[in-house]
């Protein structure tokens, strides 16, 4: 039977790039995000590679909205097997001395809320399995301090440490939880950061189920760059993900 693959924050590159890769494998592929028309026509593109897919339009921020596209997903596709998480960051990117709680907020409710929501309504039925897997993505400013980055890598870091806290607990019961750490543009036609070389990454990530991490990037080139004293928020966000 098709094992079914749900995109949380899904999109044109990094989360179409998972969605072809494991569509590819046999999956079927839910779909999720604030916008209807993007999501159908990125439905549509997954038809024409022969991937049974659909879209449940809703706001990640929006946890009871959040709650029901997942159990749409789950009565249209069946159980999920694969929950992706990748929305981007979107709001105000904040300087760490201009950080506010307001600032802060925005992105934790995002990033972690919506992780911890999406991953409450699919956990129960992985359990009851013995079997299912939880891709977490954070960028860069998750392991590696950016002032320019910082209540988006105040966000992350909490959902990679979360993420590695589920991996310990999860991993006895068969559930394989990890999280991928970009630290590079979605660069379609790059050797490192094509979308679906990138999906390609999260394919075998869910194949190694003893791994907690996939870095995507190179975590010394930014750790450079911020030692460099680089502070444009606009520029970092583009070439790191967060």
């Amino acid at each position: 039977m098709a094992k079914t693959l749900v995109v949380v924050g899904a999109g044109p590159g990094l989360g179409m790039g998972v969605a072809r890769s494991f569509g590819r494998q046999g999956f079927r592929v839910g779909l999720i995000a604030r916008n209807e028309d993007v999501l159908d026509g990125l439905v549509g593109e997954l038809a024409e590679l022969g991937v049974t897919a659909g879209a449940f339009p809703a706001d990640i921020r929006d946890r009871d909205a959040l709650v029901d596209a997942l159990t749409a997903a789950r009565r249209t596709l069946g159980p999920v097997d694969v929950l992706e998480f990748s929305p981007s960051p979107t709001g105000a990117i904040t300087h760490a001395a201009q950080t506010t709680a307001g600032s802060a907020t925005e992105q934790f409710e995002l990033h972690v809320l919506g992780a911890v929501t999406a991953v409450g309504q699919v956990l129960p039925d992985m359990r009851a399995r013995g079997d299912g897997t939880l891709l977490l993505t954070t960028g860069v400013s998750s392991a590696i301090p950016a002032p320019f980055l910082a209540n988006v890598g105040l966000a992350m870091a909490g959902l990679r440490n979360w993420a590695h806290a589920l991996h310990t607990e999860l991993r006895p019961q068969g559930i394989h939880v990890a999280t991928v750490t970009i630290a590079s543009g979605v660069i379609p036609g790059d050797v490192v950061a094509d979308p679906d070389v990138i999906g390609a990454r999260y394919y075998e990530l869910y194949r190694q189920r003893d791994r907690a991490e996939e870095v995507i990037g190179d975590l010394d080139a930014f750790r450079a760059l911020v030692a460099g004293g680089v502070g444009d928020p606009g520029r970092a966000g583009a070439s790191t993900a967060g």
